[in-house]
């Protein structure tokens, strides 16, 4: 087993279980691509075993801080049939659901997500890159999903040394899904959808905003960066009468419009918008244009900390013209 030794008062993070080694605190020791090391204080002391990613400025990904534990075939099935029970226990009104979230299931660059029979899987790092096989056989054997497709084409991955990799791992056949979410139905596109295909964080937001709406009396409703329409359909659920969905997406507007008719809604109560959301809320401001309510779910605007100034203007004036 090879040792990756830390510089002087950098095993401080790992103490407080903290996954990520960067390569600044490295004194010594390198390994291949994904390989499992030892990972010692300067000391000589135990802190985790890690996966290695010599592309990476995250040079180390831990995935155990227990000096007992083997990083083997059976470490990979204790994990994933724990992260599966603790989602079993949430009880979620969806067959859409995120089964392994990362580092927070200490299963870093790993996530998951479940659509109805179908496991979309993205692996970003070069630690699960190299139990790809042995994960996807787990996670086909503890879930019993019949079908497992992979995403794993994020731009994170070239910073791994990773390329980008997208397909069936087990099964095939149609990558457009329809799965339940509260009292609605989504179509999810898996392989050129957004992420995994939907967003699965928002549910209890659309779930609340249904609420609000109904609670508040709102009739029109502006959806900016709509995407495929949840909140739209949260919305027209809630009562709303007077729905418009902006993107500049034009696939995921046609998703939006398929949606409403999807979900029983009155089409004459939605309408679609394929234009730049900024520029739209100038040109409704300049046509005295009013809503009772507004959702702003606008894309990720800083990849990286140098943008993170330019990044908070974006988002300071879209929500100024939201206002």
């Amino acid at each position: 087993m090879k040792v990756i030794t830390l510089h002087d008062g950098r095993e401080r993070s790992l103490l407080r279980r903290h996954p990520w080694v960067f390569e600044s605190s490295i004194a010594s020791g390198r390994a291949d691509s994904g390989e499992t090391v030892r990972v010692n204080a300067r000391d000589g002391r135990f802190l985790a075993w890690a996966a290695y990613s010599p592309s990476s400025m995250i040079r180390l990904r831990a995935w155990s801080f227990e000096e007992a534990e083997r990083i083997d075939e059976a470490f990979f099935a204790r994990r994933i049939a724990r992260a599966l029970a603790i989602r079993n226990t949430l009880q979620i009104a969806s067959d859409g659901v995120r089964l392994i979230h990362g580092e927070a299931d200490g299963l870093p660059g790993l996530v998951v997500d479940r659509y109805g029979d179908t496991l979309v899987a993205q692996i970003t790092s070069a630690a699960a890159e190299r139990w790809r096989g042995v994960i996807a056989t787990e996670l086909l054997k503890a879930s019993g999903a019949a079908r497992l497709y992979e995403r794993s084409d994020a731009s994170v991955r070239g910073l791994e040394g990773l390329a980008p990799r997208t397909g069936w791992i087990a099964g095939d056949g149609a990558t457009q899904v329809v799965i339940a979410e509260h009292a609605w139905r989504f179509e999810v596109d898996i392989a050129a959808g957004h992420k995994t295909g939907f967003y699965l964080d928002q549910r209890d937001n659309r779930r609340l905003f249904t609420d609000a709406v109904r609670q508040f009396g709102h009739r029109r409703v502006l959806n900016c960066f709509c995407y495929t329409g949840g909140f739209s359909i949260a919305a027209l659920a809630g009562g709303a009468t007077d729905v418009t969905s902006v993107d500049s997406s034009g696939p995921a507007l046609m998703q939006a419009e398929a949606h409403v008719a999807l979900n029983g809604f009155d089409a004459a109560h939605h309408r679609t918008l394929d234009a730049d959301v900024n520029r739209t809320l100038r040109d409704l401001i300049d046509r005295g244009e009013r809503f009772d309510a507004i959702v702003l779910d606008p894309p990720k605007f800083a990849p990286s900390a140098a943008h993170a100034e330019r990044a908070a203007r974006a988002y300071k004036d879209i929500n100024r013209l939201a206002f």
